[in-house]
């Protein structure tokens, strides 16, 4: 199918795009949790910077972030033509055609990594550059489609942010932001798993190789359970290092100790219950991922904000 005939509505002249479907594109729900991460990575780092300097570096790293979206759009237009939840992005609605999606994509990118190079330092803009590498290549022209552990490597393009934000501040890497880019790797399994059992028809229909898909449900709870477990100890770690503190560590118990419970709850689930109720306790699951994820890392921001006081950390 051609951009023209996917533009075209029947019987009627090409949609026009506007503003909003150029601004889809850039998957501002998934950028807006890159640049919340990549400032709180930038905050609790160690060395401050200038306000314009760290202005600026958050405005390319979303940019990169919104340019990663554009390209998985492009890349992936095919499946979400057929996936339910996605038919109403700008590429399948016929809002925007796939070569302008790419044509966005590609600058954007471009501009966002030299930008933020000059911006800050080489470190950082290598760091995005590489991101974005991941993201589109490894991810969703590679693994997504071939592997149903696709999100648990794929994951790691939506972890590099805070060791961003850190590198913008001090040019390097440490095990605190190694640690901030564990705790978002570890947690994208479970999260994106638990939408996949209350979404397998879809996956299943654009031919996406999700566990669901390919293991059966069964196995997916399994796997939920387990990298939930293993997720703890590397939430709780954090709390030990520079960045952590009693806000920090109380918030990540709580939070650490819901989350095993909802990944056991769903474990214990058989099929005949979860259909019975469509899906209550696996949606209920990956409602609470989203609180866990921006409450760690909300917890981090406030230590960080504390420390100039002599009041955040340990």
């Amino acid at each position: 199918m051609s951009d023209t005939s996917i533009n075209m509505q029947a019987g009627s002249d090409p949609v026009e795009a506007g503003f909003g479907d150029y601004f889809a594109l850039l998957k501002p729900r998934v950028m807006s949790l890159v640049v919340f991460t990549a400032f709180v990575g930038l905050l609790v780092a160690p060395v401050s910077v200038h306000p314009m300097v760290g202005f600026a570096s958050i405005l390319f790293i979303a940019i990169g972030g919104g340019a990663s979206g554009a390209l998985n759009m492009w890349w992936d237009a095919d499946i979400d033509r057929v996936m339910k939840r996605t038919q109403s992005r700008p590429i399948p609605s016929g809002k925007v055609t796939e070569g302008d999606a790419f044509a966005i994509g590609i600058t954007l990118s471009a501009m966002s990594v030299v930008m933020l190079a000059l911006a800050s330092n080489i470190v950082a803009g290598a760091l995005l550059a590489f991101t974005i590498f991941f993201y589109v290549v490894i991810y969703t022209m590679w693994l997504k489609r071939w592997t149903p552990q696709n999100i648990v490597i794929g994951g790691a393009a939506g972890a590099f942010p805070p060791m961003i934000g850190w590198a913008v501040a001090t040019g390097g890497v440490s095990i605190e932001s190694v640690l901030m880019f564990a705790i978002t790797f570890m947690w994208t399994p479970p999260h994106f798993w638990a939408l996949a059992l209350f979404m397998k028809g879809d996956y299943s229909k654009a031919g996406v190789p999700m566990l669901t898909v390919t293991h059966g449900r069964k196995v997916t709870r399994t796997h939920i359970l387990v990298y939930t477990l293993l997720l703890a100890p590397v939430a709780l770690g954090a709390g030990f290092t520079s960045i952590g503190g009693p806000i920090y560590m109380a918030t990540a118990i709580v939070l650490n100790l819901l989350f095993i419970k909802g990944a056991y709850g769903i474990w214990r689930r058989d099929e005949t219950a979860a259909e019975a109720d469509q899906y209550r306790v696996e949606k209920a699951f990956f409602k609470l991922s989203l609180l866990y994820l921006f409450l760690h890392f909300g917890a981090l921001l406030v230590e960080g904000a504390l420390k100039p006081f002599g009041l955040g950390g340990w």
